[in-house]
């Protein structure tokens, strides 16, 4: 009889070190299946129907509709609430970064970051990689001269996800240290104190093929504590003070003390050439013969009827309206930067 028990009591400790084994298989295919899925819909976005992620890859925030920077690094989005699903709330931390697109740009980053994600070792080089429109300029206006940054989507001090073409984009200096630090630093912060994890995405937005993005989407909540701890939906501006951008090249150049080289009639768009006698005159009719305008009536902005920013408008925020181009910027609203009407 004593026999028998001790054969059936190591029997049942085998069963129980297969259960235990399949356990953690199962725990390790569910955040697998997870890592896809998100993959998957990075790619797919929601043309689709895919529940993972917002309406466009390129930009869960409508562009055309951001305010136009006026001088702070980012924006608040809808009312600093991110746009997470209940489904996207949990507590196993993943992360998955888009392919890049045709033109070599990134998509959407998007994690679940706990402990286990963060880094254990110091970062590596990074100047092996070259995001879309990168270029290497130097400016004494720019804090630490270089105007470009290879910024990580995601933090590196979140993911640990260092020479990552997929997590680094072509960012101002200004945008990586002014507008993404402070809340990288945040959500960092967060997680180290308490061992919660925050549901992170980064959006890089882009104008139609431009190659340098015109600024980034974050998005945050703390899991367990249902946003508690870390909360936020902001825009961070691609933009350089005292320096203007071409955004689809990358190319660059030293805007003049107090003009706007990008919005001044006096000037080309592209790289600040003084314009001939008869563009000026044409310049000149823009701002003084009337116009019809579409106008965005959530940024505030106004723009030609044929902008490709027109199209990527939500259609309650367009309002056609017919007038001159002083008699607007009087009112308030600022022309738009790509089609400068």
């Amino acid at each position: 009889m004593i026999g028998f028990l001790q054969g059936f009591c190591r029997e049942m400790a085998k069963t129980a070190k297969i259960i235990h084994k399949g356990a953690v298989m199962m725990k390790k295919l569910k955040k697998f299946l997870i890592s896809t899925m998100l993959s998957v819909g990075l790619l797919a976005g929601s043309a689709a129907g895919n529940p993972w992620m917002p309406e466009v890859v390129y930009g869960a925030a409508d562009l055309a509709s951001i305010p136009s920077y006026t001088g702070s690094p980012y924006t608040v989005l809808n009312d600093n609430v991110p746009e997470f699903t209940e489904e996207e709330l949990s507590l196993d931390s993943f992360e998955s970064y888009s392919e890049l697109d045709s033109l070599g740009r990134c998509g959407t980053a998007f994690a679940n970051i706990g402990q286990e994600l963060m880094p254990v070792e110091e970062r590596g080089k990074i100047g092996q990689v070259r995001p879309s429109g990168w270029h290497t300029r130097k400016y004494d206006c720019v804090d630490g001269k270089y105007l470009y940054n290879r910024c990580h989507l995601i933090g590196y001090q979140l993911t640990a996800e260092n020479a990552n073409e997929e997590n680094l984009i072509t960012g101002t200096r200004y945008m990586n240290v002014e507008g993404m630090l402070p809340f990288e630093d945040m959500t960092a912060d967060y997680i180290r104190e308490t061992g919660n994890h925050v549901l992170y995405r980064v959006t890089p937005l882009y104008n139609g093929d431009d190659l340098v993005a015109s600024g980034v989407q974050m998005e945050a909540q703390s899991v367990e504590d249902e946003g508690q701890g870390v909360l936020f939906n902001v825009y961070c501006y691609n933009v350089q003070p005292g320096v203007g951008i071409d955004y689809r090249t990358g190319d660059s150049w030293e805007e003049e003390e107090g003009i706007s080289v990008q919005e001044t009639p006096e000037f080309s768009g592209e790289k600040g050439e003084a314009l001939s006698a008869s563009d000026q005159e044409i310049a000149a009719e823009k701002s003084t013969g009337e116009t019809t305008y579409i106008l965005n009536v959530n940024s505030g902005k106004f723009h030609l009827p044929d902008c490709r920013s027109v199209n990527q408008m939500k259609e309650k925020n367009k309002m056609e309206i017919t007038g001159t181009r002083d008699e607007l910027v009087q009112q308030g609203y600022s022309p738009c930067q790509n089609c400068n009407p």
